[in-house]
């Protein structure tokens, strides 16, 4: 080859592995093979994505949600009812404006409730050291006196109960009620049967049955409480027994 074919071809040689190179900065790199996660790391992997606080900073509040919870199970017990009762859901309204209107009706007739069988358990007196008739009284008048008349008709009926066991009408009894007290007390004064047992619904009433106690309870109970002081008490009969004397 002469001296200028070389000075030619050269360049040539040059510019091609120029070009070569340039396409090989520019080709992309290999793309790497996919990666296989099984189902049940990848199943652990999302739940502990997903469990991040990130992800629940709007999520309401558990109040919320039990709040949510009970009115959709209010709505579905009240569709079930409207759809069953008469009227659909102006049929159950006035059902239950008929019952609330009823409660109020029977709540006005019978007036103040009864003690419960609970209450009507607990003892008459309460104190641990025993007190006589005449405290009982005296504590009495010092709440009617401060117009507390639930305290004083309390301690009325327990100042009456207490002086029949004063006088022997009544055996001492601890853990007593007030119902049968006058029921015992009642035996032994048949005449004030009747008072006794008002006495002794008086004293549930106002302990057990949220009556509140009046002037006119305790002026009963005063005179009441005179009547016993003032009755003999009928003693029972003495056994009748065969006669066994040798004829």
């Amino acid at each position: 080859m002469t001296a200028a074919a070389a000075t030619t071809v050269a360049p040539a040689l040059a510019g091609a592995a120029r070009r070569l190179a340039g396409h090989a900065a520019a080709a992309p790199p290999p793309t790497p093979p996919p990666v296989d996660i099984p189902r049940d790391p990848a199943r652990e992997a999302a739940r502990d994505e997903l469990s991040r606080h990130i992800y629940h900073q709007n999520d309401p509040s558990v109040f919320t949600r039990v709040f949510d919870w009970l009115t959709a199970r209010f709505d579905e017990l009240l569709d079930r009812a409207t759809s069953v009762a008469p009227g659909g859901a102006y049929g159950l309204a006035l059902v239950l404006i008929l019952a609330f209107a009823l409660i109020i009706v029977l709540r006005l007739k019978l007036g103040p409730l009864r003690a419960t069988a609970a209450g009507r358990r607990d003892a008459l007196f309460t104190t641990e050291s025993p007190r006589t008739a005449a405290e009982y009284r005296a504590s009495a008048d010092a709440h009617a006196a401060r117009g507390a008349w639930d305290a004083a008709v309390q301690d009325r009926v327990r100042a009456i109960v207490r002086a029949l066991e004063e006088r022997a009408v009544l055996d001492p009894r601890p853990g007593r009620t007030a119902a049968e007290a006058a029921a015992e007390a009642g035996t032994r004064l048949p005449a004030l049967a009747g008072p006794l047992l008002t006495a002794a619904l008086m004293f549930d009433d106002v302990r057990y049955g949220g009556r509140p106690g009046t002037e006119d309870m305790d002026r009963v109970l005063r005179d009441l409480d005179h009547r016993c002081a003032a009755t003999r008490p009928v003693h029972e009969p003495a056994p009748v027994t065969a006669d066994r004397t040798p004829r």
